[in-house]
């Protein structure tokens, strides 16, 4: 389970080193892809490889599945992180995102998630609100 905040930087080279408690669950391989509100995915590959089958179930008669599936399969892309714990995001992601050398990356249980810092900031500040504000009933059952 990823858990936490950290503000890496984003090097000349388009490269982001994952933060170390990270590390370990993405040793064996990553995939970084389009997320929701403009940031970025990253997977463990077995996470990807079950999200890809699950999705894979979904009718293909279903419009916004088939949109959902093209999108986050094609701009999907895979890697194994250097012994620094470094992975390139290729240039069409960073455009995606937004990102430039500040950047915020969050453990989101079963993936990672990179934000541009400034957007982060703004999102978090917008969502606090509606957070603390939730209701038993909204939330899935056991929460």
């Amino acid at each position: 389970m990823f858990l936490g905040t950290h503000t890496p930087r984003l090097d000349d080279k388009g490269r982001v080193i994952l933060p170390a408690k990270f590390r370990e669950g993405l040793a064996e391989g990553v995939v970084i892809t389009k997320g929701q509100e403009r940031c970025l995915y990253v997977f463990p590959e077995a996470e990807f490889t079950r999200i890809a089958e699950n999705l894979q179930q979904a009718p293909m008669s279903s419009k916004t599945a088939r949109a959902y599936s093209r999108v986050f399969f094609a701009s999907a892309h895979d890697e194994i992180p250097d012994k620094q714990g470094r992975v390139t995001i290729p240039q069409r992601l960073r455009d995606y995102a937004g990102l430039d050398r500040d950047l915020v990356v969050i453990g989101a249980s079963n993936r990672v998630e990179i934000w541009n810092a400034p957007t982060w900031d703004e999102y978090l500040e917008a969502s606090e609100e509606a957070f603390a504000d939730i209701e038993e009933g909204d939330l899935p059952e056991g929460m």
